[in-house]
């Protein structure tokens, strides 16, 4: 049986070892949107933290737009296949977008220099970093507030996302187009117990992210086997004569 008070020791230890790192429980958190706010502990993205995404783009898009529309400016380091179109699209504001596509092999001092001037950073690692590297990185994220969105995984995240059971709409007995995609967004974090998901949009019709309908689209959404690529335009499937 669980002991409460040992609990609460727990947390009382766990926010005293964060105000002694320089973080603050209580600091505002960065907007999300409401269906990943749901989802994320603290409902957004908290500074001086990193998270960890899958391969998805539309996720990365998705957790970009916010931020960037709300005035944050984002940075995009060693990524360069970053589907602007797509990304403006799905919410980004690119005009608060500075793209660093190819950094070197000095990607991860390019990502922390980043960090001292722009409040949200996505990062590609091309490659492991050192763990004297990663801690370094996270003291500077901390020390400015930053937060680090890696695609890949990363050692001591606040969260990690994924994305799941991709399913597209829109093709009818042969034709139609491709109008959006429902699937799975699940998020762990060491701050509750259990993961959590949701079903999703992503992308909706319009290209942005919204919360799944609850009704199914009779028969016709199918899983999509082939690796996910930004969605740009509608793509068109005829009846073959």
């Amino acid at each position: 049986m669980r002991n409460p008070a040992a609990a609460e020791d727990v947390q009382r230890l766990r926010a005293q070892m964060e105000r002694m790192q320089g973080r603050r429980l209580d600091a505002p958190v960065l907007p999300t949107h409401p269906a990943l706010a749901n989802l994320l502990p603290g409902r957004g993205l908290r500074p001086g933290t990193a998270y960890s995404l899958g391969s998805s783009s539309s996720l990365l898009f998705a957790l970009l737009a916010q931020p960037s529309q709300t005035g944050s400016w984002c940075g995009v380091v060693g990524m360069p296949g970053f589907g602007a179109e797509a990304a403006e699209r799905a919410g980004v504001d690119l005009s608060r977008v500075v793209l660093i596509p190819d950094p070197g092999p000095r990607w991860l001092a390019v990502t922390a220099t980043i960090a001292d001037v722009l409040p949200v950073i996505a990062v590609r690692p091309p490659e492991r970093a050192k763990d004297s590297d990663i801690a370094k990185l996270a003291a500077r994220l901390r020390d400015r507030g930053a937060v680090l969105l890696v695609q890949g995984p990363w050692p001591q995240t606040e969260a990690m996302l994924d994305v799941t059971d991709p399913r597209w709409s829109g093709l009818g007995d042969g034709d139609g187009y491709l109008s959006d995609r429902e699937l799975t967004v699940t998020v762990s974090s060491r701050r509750f117990p259990v993961p959590r998901s949701a079903r999703m949009l992503l992308p909706a019709p319009d290209g942005a992210l919204s919360a799944a309908p609850q009704h199914q689209h009779g028969g016709r959404m199918a899983p999509v086997p082939f690796e996910e690529q930004p969605l740009v335009e509608p793509i068109p499937m005829r009846r073959a004569v």
